[in-house]
């Protein structure tokens, strides 16, 4: 014959004990599914996208939760030519926008940290670095961004991408 047990009423957790405990637990899972999709906000750039009016095209992949890579090439003469590689990584509590073009700064990367003051779109900024000191990538819609390449006192120029 089984023996059955006899718990107390001090024994059982109270309302306010199980309500702090649930508060936990939805606490802890929400900050790992957010550690887990450090890179998330910038999903939107996956996939190619065409420059307005060229044959230039910028193509991102995500690598993993912590880095979006792509690259920027042209068709030329049906030829695919490799012009900058890009990514955007989660480095400590910053987001890095890396750009390698390989015939400048002695094809070496430079990068940009993303100002998170700036509300109105993704700006990466190195003040540091000559030409440019600003890449801002501005979402339009879902098909169309705007990309701002600036320098000194907002010099620079713009182009459209267009999702592919």
């Amino acid at each position: 014959m089984k023996e059955k047990k006899i718990i107390s009423k001090d024994a059982m957790p109270s309302d306010a004990g199980i309500i702090k405990n649930m508060f936990v637990l939805i606490g802890l899972v929400l900050s790992t599914s957010c550690a887990e999709q450090p890179v998330g906000q910038f999903d939107f750039l996956t996939g190619t996208w065409k420059v307005e009016g060229k044959e230039q095209y910028e193509a991102w992949v995500k690598e993993s939760h912590n880095e979006l890579s792509g690259h920027v090439y042209a068709n030329i003469d049906r030829q695919i030519k490799i012009l900058e590689s890009i990514a955007i990584k989660k480095v400590n509590d910053q987001f890095i926008y890396e750009a390698t073009v390989p015939d400048q700064n002695d094809g070496q990367t430079i990068q940009f940290i993303l100002n998170e003051e700036v509300k109105t779109c993704f700006s990466f900024e190195n003040p540091g670095h000559d030409f440019p000191k600003k890449i801002q990538y501005c979402k339009k819609s879902d098909s169309e961004l705007d990309i701002h390449v600036l320098g000194e006192e907002g010099e620079g120029y713009n182009y459209t991408l267009i999702r592919q």
